[in-house]
């Protein structure tokens, strides 16, 4: 029996890629750290494109363990805890664990900055408004 997926329709040409993208992301979430997605409004009627923000919680974490990255279409913010031997630990229920959240970008957001602040981690986007684009395909005729 083979598997039905929302890509399937052959009116749906070229979106394979996206089908892994989505499968793979699929696979890696295991909840950790907890994240909000906001959207921020712009101040008044500017036009200025929409902002986005994404806040995760990374109590314990420091900036220098804490990595925002964008690799093609994706934001990856990666967290890695170094745990130091030093520590005498009688009961240890914060345990140093690294991870890795992966988010897909649509075309044209770009990251406009990060901020760590009070144990969260702001990564702010920002969605130009889409180019919506209409192309005349002439039709070539053989005799």
């Amino acid at each position: 029996m083979s598997r039905m997926t929302p890509f399937t329709s052959p009116l749906l040409l070229g979106f394979d890629a996206m089908e892994k993208t989505l499968e793979r992301i699929a696979k890696g979430n295991d909840g950790y750290p907890p994240y909000n997605i906001e959207r921020l409004r712009p101040n008044g009627d500017t036009g200025a494109p929409e902002l986005l923000r994404i806040t995760l919680a990374v109590a314990g974490f420091s900036d220098e363990e804490l990595d925002v990255t964008t690799e093609e279409n994706q934001l990856v913010i990666r967290g890695r805890q170094v745990d130091s031997g030093e520590r005498d630990y009688l009961y240890r229920g914060i345990a140093a664990r690294q991870f890795q959240r992966t988010f897909v970008l649509a075309d044209g957001m770009r990251v406009s900055g990060a901020e760590l602040k009070n144990g969260l981690l702001s990564v702010d986007l920002v969605r130009p408004e889409p180019i919506r684009m209409v192309k005349k395909i002439n039709i070539s005729v053989s005799d």
